[in-house]
């Protein structure tokens, strides 16, 4: 027998099936073209084309094949291949690579053993929320702009109340499902489309962190002036091209590094936290509310004060004031499921929310209001920031007196309760929400606490103080951002209520097939896309104006109202889109079948069948058959529905 005398394969039984002859599907040595003279059948038993043209082809894709092994085998075995699996952060066996950038720990449904959210931790979350210097001096403008006191309360009333409506509406998919946003919007985005409002919500929330502790940091420099008055003279070392003081960025600095191991615990023992800022903060602005009004023998003028606006333009200044309470709330009406998902059951998350969000912030606004009006009979003018009115305190601007020891030491308490509020805002509102989106970012290798220390570092090096020193129009620029999160929460909102009637397939939210329900066109929605386009071309013109641009009377009222205008079009125009062009996992009839998921699986080979029952090519539920088909079992691993 003579020897096996092939070449050596690589090692993939891809490449080696492609390689091997046995697989070839004509035989490499045929007849002799000659003997097609003698014989008149040789012609129609001829296998194909020459020797030269038939496998001088193959056998330079063979030694491609083979190069390409060879230089994949040496990078597997390479130090950084080493450093990148030595970091790379845990998750399921047997996914693929594209399951790998949709799937880790921290995106995955949330088992029951970490759904520890009750009721309780909700009011206290949203109490320890509300408490902080936003909120505060949320009334101001309003009072500015010419409503009387009670006006401006009942805009921030009316304002919370909307919000906290949209915000247990998203809040409920992630308490029914246990999905985070950024998987949340996986169903209405696409698979890979979803990736842009999650990097939006991300760069938001690490800006929102910068300046946010910015402000932490003045809490900090009273806290310290309280014991030590002379750190309000501390010597600059800094240039005044830096554009801060020595004083003040040790004081960011000091708030931003005592904020760093609260990041480190997971979000579903967070909830301490927040606990015990419920217990401390309230009445240390309750103290502070008091201390005001017994400092200012009365509750001052504002109270008093009649509203400046009659007729249309009093109803638009409402207007106004109504959409900044929504703006200051747009970013948690977007993401709320990043905390809903860890609540024990459903209900746990929708009335603590309900109650506590409007209660909560109209109380806060409240005392903002009567403390500043009492500022106004102690020093001649209302002051609105909490912070310059505890300076105040400390060092009297009129006399120039110090304050006592036991002013000093109250002015110390409360500036450790608006720190301990920012704090926790900060962690609610930025560190989780930008370590959330970070992880559907990069999944390999980000989790949400590695998440949470990058934008810590963005917060840090961007310096906050630049932003918010410049007369630039940041703080505008900034609310003006609820225009473009008007739009993903509508799409979101009317994909899940309206077009889905509350159904997901869960393990298909983290699958990268060209057949899956939720890959559409290369794993982007183009209806979503479309709708949330729309939501912000019905506001751009106004938000222009909003600058300081010439624009139509019109886009200004448009702009008036522009979260509400950004919700309603691009809900509007994605209902319109799906009724034209129907999209799959649908179902005629409401349906949540979020109660079913404990452990799921959601590698591919771990699936009984190739495809869902309810597929891609299924189309919708029709009548009777949700109750088989809609929670229909099937064998994905130990566990799935």
């Amino acid at each position: 027998m003579a020897p096996d005398i092939r070449p050596e394969y690589p090692s993939s039984s891809f490449a080696r099936d492609s390689l091997d002859p046995e697989h070839e599907t004509q035989p490499l040595i045929h007849q002799d073209p000659d003997t097609s003279l003698n014989d008149p059948h040789a012609e129609l038993r001829s296998p194909g084309p020459p020797l030269k043209s038939s496998f001088a082809p193959r056998f330079r894709q063979h030694q491609k094949l083979r190069y390409i092994a060879a230089v994949m085998e040496k990078l597997e075995n390479s130090r950084l291949a080493h450093f990148a699996n030595k970091i790379a952060v845990s998750s399921e066996p047997g996914l693929t690579n594209a399951q790998l950038m949709l799937h880790n720990f921290d995106l995955k449904p949330v088992e029951p053993e970490r759904r520890q959210w009750g009721a309780w931790n909700f009011v206290g979350f949203w109490i320890s929320d509300s408490f902080n210097i936003n909120t505060w001096m949320i009334s101001s403008s309003m009072v500015a702009n010419g409503l009387s006191w009670w006006q401006s309360w009942l805009c921030v009333w009316i304002g919370y109340v909307i919000s906290t409506t949209f915000i247990c509406m998203t809040g409920r998919i992630g308490a029914t499902y246990h999905i985070p946003f950024p998987v949340v919007s996986r169903a209405s985005f696409g698979i890979w489309g979803s990736l842009w409002p999650v990097f939006n919500r991300a760069a938001m929330a690490c800006i929102w962190y910068g300046v946010q502790s910015w402000i932490g940091g003045e809490c900090v420099t009273l806290m310290i002036r309280s014991i030590w008055t002379s750190y309000e003279t501390v010597p600059n070392s800094m240039p005044n091209s830096s554009g801060t003081n020595t004083r003040d960025f040790v004081s960011f600095f000091l708030f931003w590094a005592c904020s760093l191991p609260a990041i480190w615990f997971p979000v579903h023992k967070i909830r301490h936290l927040f606990t015990a800022k419920a217990y401390f903060v309230p009445p240390a602005g309750v103290a502070f509310f008091i201390w005001s009004i017994v400092k200012a023998h009365g509750i001052g003028p504002i109270v008093h004060q009649p509203s400046a606006k009659h007729g249309g333009a009093l109803g638009w200044a409402m207007v106004q004031g109504i959409m900044s309470s929504i703006a200051n709330f747009a970013t948690l009406i977007v993401n709320d499921s990043d905390y809903a998902r860890f609540a024990r059951k459903p209900r746990d998350a929708l009335w603590s929310q309900f109650i506590t969000i409007p209660v909560g912030f109209a109380v806060t606004s409240f005392i903002g209001i009567i403390v500043s009006s009492s500022s106004a009979v102690i020093y001649g003018d209302p002051i609105w920031n909490p912070l310059n009115l505890l300076s105040y305190f400390l060092v009297n601007p009129n006399t120039g007196r110090t304050a006592n020891g036991p002013a000093r030491f109250g002015v110390f308490i409360i500036s450790f309760a608006f720190a301990l509020a920012q704090l926790g805002t900060n962690i609610a509102a930025n560190s989780v929400s930008a370590g959330t989106d970070m992880t559907a970012l990069l999944p390999r290798y980000l989790n949400i606490r590695r998440g949470g220390y990058i934008c810590a570092a963005v917060g840090l090096a961007m310096c906050p103080w630049n932003l918010l020193s410049t007369s630039n129009n940041f703080t505008t620029y900034l609310s003006a951002y609820s225009v473009f999160l008007s739009s993903i929460a509508g799409v979101i909102i009317c994909d899940y209520y309206v077009v889905r009637r509350g159904y997901y397939q869960i393990t298909d939210l983290y699958s990268a097939r060209k057949t899956a329900p939720y890959y559409f066109t290369f794993g982007f929605h183009w209806r979503g896309y479309t709708a949330y386009i729309c939501g912000i071309l019905i506001n751009i013109v106004g938000f222009v104006g909003a600058i300081g641009r010439p624009v139509p009377q019109g886009a200004k009222y448009i702009y008036n109202i522009n979260f509400f205008a950004g919700f309603i079009v691009a809900s509007l125009t994605y209902w319109i889109l799906c009724k034209i062009s129907p999209i799959p996992a649908c179902s005629e009839k409401w349906m949540e079948v979020g109660d079913e998921i404990r452990n799921v699986s959601v590698a591919y080979g771990a699936e009984g069948n190739e495809e869902d029952s309810v597929s891609a090519s299924s189309g919708q539920f029709k009548g009777d058959e949700e109750g088989q088909t809609g929670i229909r079992e099937r064998q994905v691993g130990k566990e799935d529905f």
